[in-house]
């Protein structure tokens, strides 16, 4: 699914994000909105990870979405 198919279904895909990021609150899931960036900052921050590792998980994660 490509990010603006996300974007638009944020709140069908939102549930998924929290499965497979289980530390973010519903309210960071409500801030993001279906923002990649924020999505991104909130997993570093939260997971205490690189950019890039984040990246690539945000990726992978969009990647197994349907």
């Amino acid at each position: 699914m490509n990010w603006d198919q996300i974007k638009g279904k944020w709140m069908q895909v939102r549930g998924k994000a929290q499965e497979q990021w289980g530390d973010l609150t519903d309210d960071d899931l409500d801030r993001i909105e279906g923002n990649r960036d924020q999505l991104l900052g909130r997993i570093q921050e939260r997971y205490g990870i690189a950019r890039e590792e984040a990246q690539r998980q945000i990726d992978e994660w969009s990647r197994r979405l349907h």
